[in-house]
């Protein structure tokens, strides 16, 4: 049998093609000057970066270097490439000297676990080995993997056994990290910082997840698509911003079973899969927060949500229920 397993993320991105008159940071955008665009993959994750400048020849080189700086922290982050730092961790579970921003992303992973009492845990990657193994083989049970599989993969699981400091990053052997919640936010931060020290005042970067600099040369905000998670390609709504990120988390965007009962969002309490929102939307100032609060969201009840909101950082929580219905949640 092949499991369905598309990207976890849908966002559209609905962006300025060419910029019209506006006043930012005390100059003029002619409208003439279209914007350099770059559309690729990283993390395994379509991705696009377009800047908006009136000398073309600079924006060009600055896609360079930021293409640059993601592919590095690709390099640190991806569970795909046999070099990178986080293979070298589930590997032997331990790192001396890591890079500082390895160690800045699992320390923000962690605050993120004791925010959301655990919810948010990048040592879930023994759940997915087990799943995917699981709806792999030809005979594969439709019911899931059995009790004591989940128990045993469970066993494996806990960011509260993870040590992470300067010096070293330490984990008992036969735990496994998996960053595919929070890196694609914290590479877009990153690209974000970079474009900024360059003086860019109008951007759309998405490195998995969608963050702006500031809005449309024009001073409109840019628009973001939330996908109808029943719908391949159709938007279910568009939320404007401006100097803000999005992400979206759904079951829908990677399922193992023909059945779609079983997705990539794994409760580390329980073992199971979300199933309680068929998508979860997150607005704030930084992706990483997002990226991580989308995914743990997507475990918790909405009033529980709504009772995290002033202290997680997040303006915005775009829900779609079980049943489809949208409903909106505001720090």
């Amino acid at each position: 049998m092949t499991r369905t397993l598309t990207r976890r993320r849908f966002i559209r991105i609905s962006a300025a093609t060419a910029g019209l008159g506006a006043l930012a940071a005390g100059h003029l955008v002619r409208a003439e000057v279209a914007p350099v665009t770059w559309r690729g993959t990283m993390l395994g994750a379509v991705a696009t970066i377009e800047i908006h400048d009136e000398d073309r020849s600079r924006a060009e080189r600055l896609i360079v270097l930021a293409c640059a700086e993601a592919r590095r922290l690709e390099r640190l982050f991806s569970l795909y490439l046999e070099d990178s730092a986080l293979v070298a961790l589930n590997r032997t579970g331990i790192l001396i000297d890591p890079a500082a921003e390895i160690v800045d992303l699992l320390s923000a992973a962690q605050r993120y676990a004791t925010l959301t009492g655990g919810l948010f845990d990048v040592t879930v990657q023994p759940l997915w080995e087990l799943y995917a193994g699981h709806f792999a083989r030809d005979d594969a049970d439709p019911a899931g993997p059995p009790p004591a599989a989940i128990a045993a993969a469970l066993a494996r699981v806990g960011s509260h056994r993870l040590s992470v400091s300067r010096d070293r990053i330490v984990m008992p052997r036969g735990m496994a990290v998996t960053l595919n919640g929070i890196a694609q936010g914290y590479v877009t931060d990153k690209v974000v910082d970079l474009l900024r020290a360059h003086g860019v005042t109008h951007s759309l970067v998405d490195m998995g997840e969608a963050r702006a600099i500031g809005s449309r040369p024009d001073g409109r905000p840019w628009e973001v698509g939330i996908a109808d998670p029943d719908v391949v390609g159709q938007t279910k709504t568009v939320l404007p911003i401006v100097d803000r990120a999005v992400s979206t988390s759904g079951g829908y965007g990677c399922q193992f079973d023909v059945g779609a009962r079983f997705n990539h969002l794994f409760d580390p309490k329980s073992g199971g899969c979300a199933r309680r929102y068929r998508s979860v939307t997150t607005v704030s100032r930084s992706a990483t927060a997002a990226d991580a609060l989308s995914t743990a969201f997507s475990l918790m009840p909405e009033n529980e949500i709504r009772s995290l909101l002033p202290r997680a950082d997040i303006d915005r929580v775009h829900l779609i229920d079980a049943a489809g219905k949208a409903v909106d949640l505001s720090a």
